[in-house]
Order: structure tokens, then C-alpha cells, then sequence
């Protein structure tokens, strides 16, 4: 089963790719193009982005067809001529993908995809390639946050009954799992990629009883492995010395009760409070958990308070990342038929041209400054970032399992340098422009601008005879 399996691919998609793509049918415009997906800037303290949803999109594309039912509702809009739809009816993308592997971090301006082939049909999947990459590179750029703030406390995604629909839930979950949340709530993402699955118990399981020790006694009961009981519900001091009671009778069964949580008032206190009165009653190994509104801004700020937490549940916050809902990524056309192609619109200006990525290290292996360059440029003493991961609309390899990914995110971060992983300020960066991409991007914006001068000139004052 394929998450995305209840949509239908090809209809993943605004109308005006359509009209446009029938529009270059029209006019006979069958040229290779490439299109650049690129984040304009960063939302506010954010500092780089992880990469995500490369997989998956690779998982997509070779499915994309137009199946009857597509095209008849495509028809029935009256927009369209029989020509173009039964161009659709035969569709494929046959052009190349080349893109940062999945958990990588990258920064603004910087091509994370780069679409070549026949202009429509790199033009019909743009919506498709837009919407698979923000998302899950929007969910795993503020999972590796929360998963920095947590400084190696354990962390489990519990956001699903709060996302934006169920496929948002599972990208979030898988998205922070390879960030290097240990777990989720999420039981479709469990099934889907393997991701290990937590759960507590809610209030209602502890107000069902009449008694808040009955509740205990009867999930441990129940769950006798990995027991985990919340404490908040009436009263958090009370429900600790509750759960000390819980757990001497399950040691004397031969058990042992793993945690509490909680889940609500001041959590910095009330976790002191309740490790005193865990460690004091023998049991120093019984951990605490937190959920409840968490981020890395919340965890930090506990941190900063010297709580005594273990582990941390985050949920609503990052799936829907919420300080950050959305980035500003684009998919802009930078190449078509051999000629170099740029805007120019004021604040949402772009490089002209095919392009590659080259990371610079220090000589402590330190990330230290990247470098923008044309596709064919090369430099030995660096890291080109972008490969080719798909070939006349075929992957070129195998799907990456997530621990691959995981790694590959741990690693980026040992790399990082520390300003830029700080939570509540931003650091910059240095990504460079190369001397043959700058000189190229100043000739072509001059030579159009020169264009469109000349042309209105020509309009309104014609040359006289």
C-alpha cells in the first residue's frame, strides 16, 4: 500500500499547467526544458533546510498517466481541444531528475530538484514536484530543530489527529523519523515505512475508573511491558505517588513500570518534583515524558529551566510546523531549447541557467561555504551536492531505505556549524555565486532588459520616414 494511493497522481496538479501544456502543443514547442525548485529565503530564526520527499517522488512520477476517467473529466472542462487530450492520453515524463539526496542540508537559492525534458511535460508535473518537496522538506527542516533542541533526549511524533489530513500525518511521521525522532504514534506511518510506534494511554482511559490507581493497575495490567501511565489528570504530585504505588506492586509481579508523562502545567517544576519522588521511592529508572504543545521553542525554553525530562512527545507544533506553515518555493523555468532563461521580477528574481551545487569544508570538517555554479562546472577540492536520481522518466537507482536517510541527517549535522543550528536567532551562511554563472546571469538580464526597452521604445515612437 502506497500512501498517495487513494489520489490519483496525474490530477495532483493546477489547471494552469494544463493550459499552458496545451498551449505548447499548440504551438509546436517540443524543446528540452529545465526547471530549477529552489526556497526563495527562510522563515523567521531558520538558518538552512533539510532535505525531503525526494523518494517518494520518484515513487510518483513513473506512475503519472492519464487513465480514462482523467481525461473525461479533463474533457468535460470545455477547455481543452481532442488534440490535447489525446496527447495526454499517452503521456509520460521521459526527462531527467537531478537532485540533493534526501537529508541533506541545503540552503536558500539553492537548486534542491532540477527538472530537464520536453518543456511539457516538465511543465505538467510541476504542481506534483512542488507539493511532494515543500511539504516533507518543510516537516523535516523543523523536526531536525526539534530534534537539536532535544539534545539527545528521545522524541516521538504524536501530531496525527491534529495535521492537515492524513497524508500530511504520515509525511510528518516519516519526515521526523529520519530527522531522528525514535518513534511515532502513527500507526498508518508504522505500517507504511517501518517507523516503531508508541503509545501512552488518554485521560479518558484514567477518568473512566473511579479510582486513578485502578486505572494504573489495570493498564499495567494490560500492557505489562513498556508501561507508561499519565499522571496529569487530576493532580500531577498525586498521580506520581500513585504511579510509585503502581510500581511497587508490578516489581513485586516481577515488572517494571518504564515512565510516567506528563501533559500539562508547568513542566519544568513538575518534572523536578516528580523525579525527587521517583528517585526518593527507589525507582531512579522509571523515566519522564512531555507532551503537550511542544517544539523545539518549548523544549529549549524546558531545557533553560533545568527540567527533568526524558523523553518528549511533539505534535501539533510540528505537524503543521506551525512558526513556519509553509515555505516560499518556486519551480521556475531557468533553460529552454539551448537558450539561458531568467525573471526579473522585483523580489522574486532568478539564476539563469541549468545548475549544480558545491559544498566547501574546513579543515575541521566543518561546513564552510557553498558555491552556486552552471551544471557543467566542476571543482575537485569540492562536494557537488546535486546527482542525477532519474533518467527518460525512470529512477537510477534503488528507493533509499530510511536509515540511510537517518545517517545521512546525523551526519549533516555534525557537519553544521554551530551558529547555524541555534533556535532563536539566524545564522548566515555563505553561498557564493561562481564568476561564470554571475557573468552569464548579468548578460542575459542586460540583453532582456535591453529587449524589452527597445521593444516598447519601437511601439510608441515608431521611426519616422
Amino acid at each position: 500500500m502506497k500512501p498517495w494511493e487513494k489520489y490519483t497522481p496525474e490530477l495532483v496538479a493546477d489547471l494552469y499547467e494544463l493550459t499552458m501544456a496545451a498551449g505548447y502543443l499548440e504551438e509546436g514547442m517540443s524543446g528540452e526544458a529545465a526547471f530549477s525548485l529552489f526556497i526563495r529565503d527562510y522563515p523567521k530564526y531558520r538558518s538552512y533546510f533539510v532535505s525531503a520527499g525526494l523518494e517518494h517522488l520518484l515513487e510518483i512520477i513513473p506512475e503519472f498517466r492519464f487513465d480514462k476517467d482523467s481525461l473525461e473529466y479533463i474533457a468535460s472542462l470545455g477547455r481543452f481541444r481532442p488534440e490535447f487530450i489525446d496527447y495526454l492520453r499517452d503521456f509520460r515524463f521521459t526527462g531527467t531528475i537531478r537532485a540533493i539526496p534526501e537529508g541533506r542540508i541545503f540552503f536558500a537559492q539553492e537548486p534542491l530538484i532540477e527538472v530537464t525534458g520536453p518543456i511539457i511535460e516538465a511543465q505538467i508535473i510541476e504542481t506534483l514536484v512542488l507539493n511532494v518537496m515543500q511539504l516533507e522538506t518543510m516537516f523535516a527542516s523543523k523536526a531536525a530543530r526539534i530534534v537539536h533542541a532535544a539534545r539527545g533526549k528521545g522524541l516521538i511524533d504524536f501530531g496525527m489527529r491534529r495535521a492537515h489530513g492524513v497524508d500530511a500525518s504520515v509525511k510528518a511521521a516519516r519526515s521526523s523519523f529520519i530527522a531522528g525522532f525514535v518513534g511515532t504514534s502513527n500507526l498508518l506511518a508504522g505500517r507504511l515505512y517501518g517507523i516503531p510506534v508508541f503509545g501512552t494511554m488518554a485521560h479518558s482511559y484514567v477518568t473512566s475508573f473511579e479510582c486513578e490507581l485502578d486505572a494504573f493497575l489495570a493498564f499495567a495490567r494490560a500492557f505489562p511491558e513498556g508501561t507508561v501511565l499519565l499522571i496529569d489528570t487530576y493532580d500531577t504530585i498525586a498521580g506520581a505517588l500513585k504511579a510509585v504505588d503502581a510500581a511497587k506492586i508490578m516489581a513485586a509481579d516481577g515488572k517494571s513500570l518504564l515512565g510516567v508523562r506528563l501533559d500539562s502545567g508547568d513542566m519544568a517544576g513538575l518534572s523536578r518534583q516528580v523525579r525527587e519522588i521517583l528517585d526518593q521511592a527507589g525507582f531512579p529508572d522509571i523515566k519522564i515524558m512531555a507532551s503537550g504543545n511542544l517544539d523545539e521553542f518549548a523544549i529549549e525554553e524546558l531545557a533553560g529551566k533545568g527540567a527533568a525530562i526524558d523523553m518528549y512527545a511533539a505534535g501539533t507544533r510540528l505537524c503543521v510546523s506551525a512558526d513556519a506553515p509553509y515555505l516560499d518555493i518556486a519551480y521556475k523555468l531557468v533553460e529552454y531549447d539551448g537558450r539561458p532563461i531568467l525573471k526579473l521580477s522585483s523580489g522574486k528574481k532568478t539564476w539563469v541557467g541549468k545548475k549544480q551545487v558545491y559544498r566547501f569544508y574546513g579543515e575541521d570538517g566543518k561546513m564552510n561555504h557553498d558555491r552556486l555554479c552552471l551544471h557543467d562546472e566542476s571543482d575537485t577540492a569540492a562536494e557537488p551536492l546535486l546527482e542525477t536520481v532519474m533518467v527518460d522518466g525512470k529512477p537510477t537507482r534503488k528507493p533509499e531505505p530510511l536509515e540511510t536517510i537517518r545517517s545521512r541527517i546525523a551526519s549533516e549535522f555534525m557537519r553544521m556549524p554551530e551558529p547555524l543550528r541555534d533556535i532563536l536567532t539566524r545564522a548566515n551562511y555563505r553561498v557564493e555565486i561562481s564568476k561564470t554563472l554571475q557573468e552569464l546571469d548579468d548578460r542575459i538580464s542586460n540583453e532582456k532588459r535591453r529587449e524589452e526597452v527597445e521593444a516598447v521604445l519601437e511601439q510608441h515612437d515608431p521611426p519616422r520616414s
